[in-house]
């Protein structure tokens, strides 16, 4: 189902001419997920480095936070996949994961020196994504004490004409924001496809950006979101293929896993595509 999607997108996008209403009119903010996972060291300052050197402006990266308080940029509740350690994170101290290295031999990205990379780099687009699950790891005190963390270290990050959202499956977190921080722009990921369902607890929970599930999204329902004021993100990005469908789609904002590859293709095959990256 996914290759007859694309193979339409693909036939789609062909067909429109250069100057067509459709290629002056959709504009896709791409950013690099966790800096480019799927060709990077993911989360580490070196995967943000190549991608901005790329010429992307537009970053996703997770934040988790140790038993001492420390915050660092890391996906996964657990140390076995992305490094040499063994354990919840949550349960270790800064210092034993200071002394980590991923599997790639780079250290595990604090907090700080994500706000350090990004200093100084104007017209920024940055997901903050709370990495907050399970629950259990983040108590409602635990919790409020982390989401303030992250959003004053994105607060004191010296950037002119950036736009800074928060983002999580939790809604926890975003509620935490929603009462203490009205500002701060929010996105609700679902591990679901956008539908009626899905754009129903948008307007529920107050939350005008979606993180959706491509497979089962339809481009009729993207455009129900848009009626809606709902702005549509769409994932995975594991590949052109999928950056392609996205656009189809006819999504605000997309991540990739490969922005590299999804940076040089869309130049050669697409260039009439406006993409923000």
């Amino acid at each position: 189902m996914k290759h007859t999607l694309f193979k339409l997108a693909l036939c789609f996008f062909t067909l429109v001419p250069a100057g067509s209403i459709l290629a002056q009119t959709q504009v896709i903010r791409a950013f690099s997920h966790r800096g480019g996972r799927m060709e990077r060291d993911e989360n580490t300052l070196k995967a943000f480095q190549e991608s901005w050197d790329a010429g992307y402006t537009g970053f996703e990266t997770d934040v988790r936070m140790t038993k001492d308080g420390v915050c660092y940029m890391t996906h996964d509740n657990t140390l076995e996949r992305t490094t040499n350690g063994t354990g919840v994170f949550e349960e270790k101290t800064s210092a034993e994961i200071d002394a980590l290295r991923t599997k790639k031999g780079n250290k595990i990205m604090k907090l700080e020196e994500f706000v350090q990379f990004l200093n100084g780099k104007d017209n920024l687009y940055v997901e903050w994504e709370f990495k907050t699950m399970p629950q259990k790891l983040y108590p409602q005190k635990r919790l409020e004490e982390y989401v303030e963390k992250v959003y004053q270290a994105a607060k004191s990050v010296k950037t002119k004409n950036s736009q800074f959202v928060f983002t999580s499956s939790d809604y926890r977190g975003l509620r935490y924001l929603q009462t203490h921080h009205p500002d701060a722009e929010l996105l609700l990921i679902i591990s679901k496809p956008l539908n009626d369902e899905t754009i129903a607890m948008a307007k529920l929970t107050g939350i005008k950006t979606l993180g959706c599930k491509m497979e089962g999204t339809s481009r009729q329902m993207v455009e129900k979101a848009h009626k809606e004021g709902i702005t549509v993100s769409l994932w995975p990005g594991q590949s052109v293929e999928d950056f392609m469908l996205g656009a189809y789609l006819g999504c605000d904002r997309m991540c990739t896993d490969v922005p590299l590859t999804v940076k040089k293709w869309v130049k050669k095959n697409a260039p009439w595509l406006k993409v923000i990256y």
